[in-house]
């Protein structure tokens, strides 16, 4: 009897976990849509907000939560809702020259997420894998871009990266220094819990 009651007890906090989790996700991919369209005119290509919030999310959240925040973002915007940068929405814009990027944040999250969660949240190492996840979706999405747009490697580099290292520098900077702020918040709250 008393065993039962406590694998109901927990039970309970395992689904109260998972509730509370999903209800994050949720909030966080609504984050990214708000902030998402936000950008800066700089050229051919804006500056957007969107890696500075999976830069954030990924390390509030952790690896799979935060990606399958990213996620949910990137479906709302195939299906049409204008929650890309310049509030464009649909698979033109996914599958477009530069939806690359957009796909390669994918992977940006699932490395820095993995160096995150390994390194037990280390700031120093956190910027590291942030770089190294942000070198691999530019290359991912420039390797698109050369495809579609038919163009060279060095045009692409120029219009699609080399504008945008500084500002990606600084996002790399603030998001998981305002990262642990938010979430050690958020675990004192109960909302996650610390081995998340």
């Amino acid at each position: 009897m008393i065993m039962s009651t406590n694998t109901e007890v927990r039970t309970a906090g395992s689904s109260a976990n998972k509730t509370k989790t999903m209800a994050l996700i949720g909030v966080m991919a609504a984050v990214t849509c708000i902030l998402g369209p936000l950008s800066v005119p700089i050229g051919q290509i804006p500056i957007s907000l969107t890696n500075l919030v999976i830069y954030f999310t990924v390390f509030v959240l952790g690896i799979w939560a935060g990606t399958g925040s990213y996620g949910i973002y990137l479906l709302l915007g195939a299906v049409g809702l204008p929650v890309f940068s310049g509030f464009a929405g649909g698979l033109g814009k996914l599958l477009g020259p530069t939806g690359g990027y957009l796909i390669g944040f994918i992977f940006m999250a699932l490395i820095g997420g993995a160096v995150i969660e390994l390194s037990h949240r280390n700031i120093f190492l956190t910027m590291l894998g942030w770089v190294v996840g942000t070198a691999v979706a530019y290359a991912f999405g420039t390797v698109w871009f050369v495809y579609l747009m038919k163009c060279s490697v060095t045009y692409a580099l120029t219009v699609c990266v080399y504008p945008f290292i500084g500002f990606d520098i600084v996002k790399i900077v603030i998001a998981p220094l305002l990262g642990k702020t938010v979430r050690y918040a958020i675990t004192k709250a109960g909302l996650i819990q610390k081995a998340a």
